[in-house]
């Protein structure tokens, strides 16, 4: 697909990924950036940075009523919308202890937002015969995360509504990508973190990432992956799921004794 003219409405916008995919589509020629994100004067930050190709708009993607109000105004003003970034995303530290509360969270925004978006905006992309969906998930959906159970268990659940979206819909015009990169430099890295860290050493910026989505979008690929190595990483697992379980554990063992150790 290309960005030239086309309505664009970008989830958790106001910062890192999500931000410089709205300066990504705008300098490619979007005719309308939607920059959404919970916290209204970050969306606007960065709305008054790209000019007046890019609106503002608060939107909590963990409430559907939010998600669906932010559809209906932008279909009222522009008729379309042509690709929806749901690139909001979170994440918390921990295992088994996390709470309920912490899991139910990363549960609404990682995956229901998703659900949401896709409720909200296909029925309009059927009636057009086209549109675009771009889920923001993690190498974490098609690996695993060492440091949080909750983030690892959401994002392989992000990559799966992407799959089936593009299986029940791509031959309805509608195009699926989901973006699966390893480390960006975002306030996500916890350089407190170990496993954190570890994925700083190989981290990329947001503007690279962002330059590597639209590139995915513009020759409409599924999977996009900033970090080319992820690939490898996912064939490995898949030619030896036990193996690469047996590398994932010693990796695990391994920055936990660093950790230890810097602790101390």
């Amino acid at each position: 697909m290309e960005i030239q003219g086309r309505v664009v409405i970008v989830t958790g916008a106001g910062r890192g990924i999500g931000a410089a995919l709205c300066h990504q589509f705008a300098a490619a020629g979007a005719h309308s950036v939607i920059v959404s994100d919970r916290d209204l004067a970050a969306a606007e930050s960065v709305a008054q940075k790209i000019g007046t190709a890019a609106t503002a708009i608060a939107c909590d993607v963990s409430v559907e009523s939010d998600v669906t109000s932010i559809v209906e105004r932008v279909m009222a003003r522009e008729q379309r919308i042509d690709i929806f970034c749901s690139n909001a995303g979170i994440t918390v530290k921990g295992g088994l202890e996390s709470s309920n509360a912490d899991w139910q969270r990363m549960w609404d925004v990682n995956v229901m937002s998703r659900l949401y978006a896709a409720r909200a905006v296909v029925p309009h992309m059927l009636q057009r015969g086209e549109g675009y969906l771009v889920q923001t998930a993690s190498a974490a959906g098609l690996l695993t995360e060492i440091g949080s159970a909750s983030y690892s268990v959401t994002k392989h659940a992000d990559l799966a509504m992407a799959e089936w979206l593009s299986t029940q819909y791509g031959r309805q015009g509608i195009r699926v990508s989901c973006v699966c990169p390893l480390g960006v430099e975002t306030d996500m890295l916890d350089d407190s973190d170990p496993i954190h860290r570890y994925l700083h050493l190989h981290a990329i910026t947001a503007d690279q990432a962002a330059v590597s989505i639209l590139q995915g979008i513009q020759s409409e690929r599924f999977l996009i992956l900033p970090h080319p190595e992820v690939l490898e990483f996912f064939r490995l697992k898949g030619d030896d799921y036990d193996r690469w379980l047996r590398g994932m554990q010693r990796m695990r063992q391994k920055l936990s004794r660093d950790n230890a150790g810097k602790a101390a």
